[in-house]
């Protein structure tokens, strides 16, 4: 059977602030810029998930996207949205809350809620222009 791709788009409100607890308060400074302040800054993120799999025949859908939806919204936008990743998601306690991290703890959160028959793709916006994708 063929697979297809379903898209479910939501988005989110953060606060974060880069910092690596490898770096120095200097190579923190000169590595990350702006990003670095200690008083933190917000994004505007928009979150694409891609799941792929074999159209039920039973239902003629990949997955309900409903379902999708609603598990995003709890497990993903309920947990993120207007925090402070550094501060307040237990995931970033320990790992720097760069939008590359981020869409990897994403996938590792809604990975474990899906069924293994689905390949799973996140999308995420950071800005406009820059956005990172896991897995590539």
């Amino acid at each position: 059977m063929n697979k297809v791709a379903v898209y479910r788009k939501e988005h989110f409100n953060a606060a974060h602030r880069l910092h690596s607890a490898a770096l120095n308060d200097a190579e923190n400074a000169d590595v990350f810029g702006k990003c670095n302040y200690p008083n933190y800054h917000g994004h505007n993120y928009e979150l694409i998930v891609k799941v792929t799999g074999e159209i039920d025949p039973k239902t003629g859908y990949v997955v309900d996207l409903k379902m999708l939806g609603n598990l995003i919204k709890s497990e993903i936008v309920e947990r993120f949205d207007h925090k402070n990743l550094n501060l307040d998601v237990k995931e970033f306690k320990d790992l720097n809350p760069t939008a590359e991290n981020i869409a990897v703890v994403i996938h590792d959160i809604l990975r474990k809620k899906l069924d293994s028959k689905y390949d799973l793709k996140i999308t995420l916006y950071e800005t406009e222009r820059n956005y990172v994708e896991f897995p590539c």
